[in-house]
């Protein structure tokens, strides 16, 4: 398997809407032959994905692609953290967080073409307690509404939307103490979105001027929402204002410590991870390679 050349697609079959559209078929015809050699795999468990990027970035691929939501993104990012090997994209989830940020078109055809005719560029990834992110992390109920769409069988913004319009008003604001650039701020928190990139996904705009090279985290902190304040936030998020109302605050670091006196649920690229007491949010700068759009 040589590396100027060989592509890995891996495919998460249970990802994204169900439809009739044959992806392995349409890699086999659209894919540029005359550039590249490919294999395709499909996942059949949590956390095979990274297993598959490892081996394959061990073999020399040029390219491991991840075809499936933000939660195959992320472990197939996993697997290629520090490596040579290039995150290539065909999105079929309902948010599309790291996608969208990077411009990879949301339709298949036009996102293979990507592939065929896109550059390699390097970007930052996060970490939140050892767990690796790509677009957002967060504590809060960013990730109690992480907990309930896991669990939830529809799948899409809309439901999305009515899970936050039903919980917002009844999460329980929680104290937190954190340590960002020397300062202590000592507060209650709504949520600590801790972004990489720009999106959660679905257009829904955390932290609008976030540079996924820049070398840093910009994190975002809304202390308490009634129900004003609550619609407020939800217009700025996707209108790409939330950075210029009175509903959120901004700090730009590389590391965060935070600590809570009862265990806050927790989150990476929207997958829920658990509950915690203290976390330790770090930034890696340019640390996974990407197949971008030109």
């Amino acid at each position: 398997m040589s590396k100027s050349n060989h592509i890995r697609f891996i495919i998460n079959p249970t990802s994204g809407p169900k439809n009739s559209v044959d992806v392995a078929a349409r890699i086999k015809l659209l894919l540029d032959k005359q550039k590249y050699s490919h294999d395709i795999v499909y996942t059949t468990h949590a956390g095979h994905a990274p297993e598959l990027a490892r081996e394959a970035a061990a073999k020399g691929c040029a390219v491991v692609v991840a075809v499936g939501g933000d939660g195959t993104v992320n472990e197939v990012a996993r697997g290629l953290l520090n490596s040579d090997t290039a995150l290539g994209i065909l999105p079929k989830g309902s948010g599309n967080g790291l996608a969208r940020h990077l411009q990879i078109p949301l339709g298949l055809d036009k996102a293979i073409g990507v592939l065929n005719k896109g550059q390699v560029t390097s970007i930052d990834s996060g970490s939140i307690n050892g767990h690796p992110f790509f677009t957002t992390a967060g504590i809060g109920f960013d990730a109690y509404i992480s907990s309930v769409f896991a669990g939830n069988k529809k799948r899409g913004l809309q439901t999305y939307v009515e899970l936050v319009m039903k919980e917002v008003l009844k999460y329980k604001h929680l104290p937190v103490k954190a340590s960002i650039n020397g300062n202590v701020i000592d507060t209650d928190c709504f949520v600590m979105a801790f972004a990489n990139a720009a999106q959660y996904g679905n257009n829904a705009y955390i932290a609008p001027m976030a540079d996924i090279r820049d070398g840093h985290l910009d994190v975002c902190l809304v202390r308490r929402l009634d129900l004003i304040k609550a619609l407020n936030l939800s217009y700025c998020m996707l209108t790409k204002t939330l950075a210029h109302s009175d509903s959120a605050e901004y700090f730009t670091t590389q590391h965060v410590e935070v600590h809570t006196e009862e265990p806050m649920m927790f989150h990476a690229d929207g997958d829920y991870l658990g509950k915690s007491t203290a976390f330790d949010v770090q930034l890696l700068p340019l640390s996974l390679k990407v197949q971008v759009p030109t």
